[in-house]
């Protein structure tokens, strides 16, 4: 492992993230993955959920990573509410949709980095250690 992706890895450890997801598969594979790295995180399977473990644990959470496209509430409507709420919080989306609508309205409110799926660590790590935070 290379010292620069090492370094990246150790900053991710500094952070604690939500996952919001709703195929299970991916939200696993993510999970092992961050678990083996040791970072803190929590997951979510929509956005209601989402919300609820975000209004438990906002003075913990650093960036939530949601999908868009979700049941029982979309990844857009949880980023409207969250936002209102905790206008700071980092938020990335996670999504296989490239459409611009989506873009536009997450940009609306205040969310501009996406990652496409099929989820990529490596482009993950990079986007974390471009925002600043802690």
């Amino acid at each position: 492992m290379s010292k620069s992706l090492q370094e990246s890895i150790e900053h991710l450890k500094k952070l604690k993230f939500l996952f919001v997801e709703d195929e299970k598969d991916l939200l696993d594979i993510i999970s092992e993955t961050l678990q083996k790295l040791g970072v803190d995180f929590l997951t979510a399977k929509n956005g209601e959920e989402g919300l609820a473990i975000l209004k438990e644990h906002a003075n913990e959470i650093d960036i939530i990573v949601t999908d868009i496209s979700m049941p029982i509430m979309n990844g857009l409507e949880m980023i409207k509410e969250a936002k209102s709420l905790y206008p700071d919080i980092e938020i990335i989306i996670m999504t296989a949709h490239t459409e611009s609508k989506y873009m536009t309205e997450a940009s609306n409110y205040g969310v501009t980095e996406y990652l496409l799926k099929p989820f990529d660590f490596i482009k993950f790590i990079e986007l974390i250690n471009q925002k600043k935070l802690k």
